[in-house]
């Protein structure tokens, strides 16, 4: 009976040993992981604010705080298990499953981009009946199409961060999920929460009440952020073609091999490398994204003309 209570103690103390050396590689795991989820980070940050351009300025903090908690939410509650079932039981999925995610990011980069230069704008929509909503119904819609949104995003971060830690055991894999998870929502949400505020920090700064010096920051502030605005707008637009074009590089051997080959090239100069891999990333996710959206506006007019036969 001792004896075995020694084994069974033995092996107790072995199994605490393995979490602990696994635990010490998380920090490592998911700073490697952040760097390579960045593209996505920008994106969202530079997303988010806009959905609370126009609602009650006292609400800013509470709408974000909303989208924050239940992007918290849908990493941690539904898409971290659904990575780890189907880093178990179909691995072969992950990469198709990135490939298709970088190839929406792609096509709605490009819409992006398209939009920016089009000048087929709606032009028409005084004419048409206008819908009156409360401010809590579009606070509510706001807060739903934000979560949408994210959740596409948080989906490549969820998968990446899991393609990272593939190898790696359980325990490392759910803490490196789970620390990711935690730390890029509360990063971004936090600096989105700075950036929506950043007006009425420059505002209550222009005071009279304060020092020339501080007023004078504080209206430097309130001018310069429509332009930061805009700015983390085509950052974020940028980012989106890059990582979406670079997530479907790596799933295709000889593309992947010609990224890391250009990389090679120019190690000797970091800065310079990964911007030439940002650039090619962008260009090809611009490419593709126009590939991919005539393919969907003939998709859809096919069916719409079928359908119209049809009828007739």
């Amino acid at each position: 009976m001792a004896s075995g209570l020694l084994a069974l103690l033995d092996d107790v103390a072995a199994l605490v040993k393995v979490s602990a050396a696994s635990l010490d590689d998380v920090p490592t795991q998911v700073a490697k992981t952040t760097g390579k989820v960045s593209g996505i980070v920008i994106d969202d940050t530079a997303v988010t604010p806009k959905y609370v351009v126009g609602l009650d300025p006292s609400r800013e903090l509470s709408i974000i705080y909303q989208i924050a908690k239940k992007s918290l939410i849908n990493k941690i509650v539904f898409l971290a298990p659904a990575a780890l079932l189907l880093g178990f039981f179909a691995p072969w999925a992950i990469t198709p499953i990135l490939m298709l995610g970088g190839a929406f990011l792609c096509f709605e980069g490009y819409e992006k981009v398209h939009s920016m230069f089009s000048k087929h704008h709606e032009d028409g929509h005084e004419a048409k009946e206008v819908k009156v909503t409360t401010p809590e119904e579009l606070e509510k819609e706001r807060v739903t199409s934000a979560v949408r949104t994210d959740l596409i995003l948080s989906s490549e971060i969820i998968a990446i961060t899991y393609s990272t830690v593939a190898d790696k055991p359980l325990v490392t894999q759910i803490a490196v999920l789970f620390s990711v998870a935690v730390f890029i929502t509360a990063a971004v949400y936090g600096f989105v929460g700075l950036v929506v505020k950043a007006d009425d920090i420059g505002l209550h700064m222009a005071q009279e009440k304060f020092h020339p010096q501080t007023r004078r920051i504080g209206r430097g502030i309130v001018k310069f952020m429509p332009h930061f605005l805009s700015i983390l707008g085509y950052v974020g637009t940028a980012a989106m073609l890059w990582v979406g074009a670079e997530i479907i590089a790596h799933g295709i051997p000889v593309l992947g091999h010609s990224l890391e080959a250009m990389e090679h090239s120019l190690a000797s100069i970091p800065a310079l490398a990964w911007l030439a891999k940002a650039v090619v990333c962008a260009i090809g996710g611009l490419i593709l994204g126009f590939v991919i959206e005539k393919i969907v506006t003939f998709t859809r007019r096919f069916f719409k003309s079928t359908g119209k036969s049809a009828k007739a």
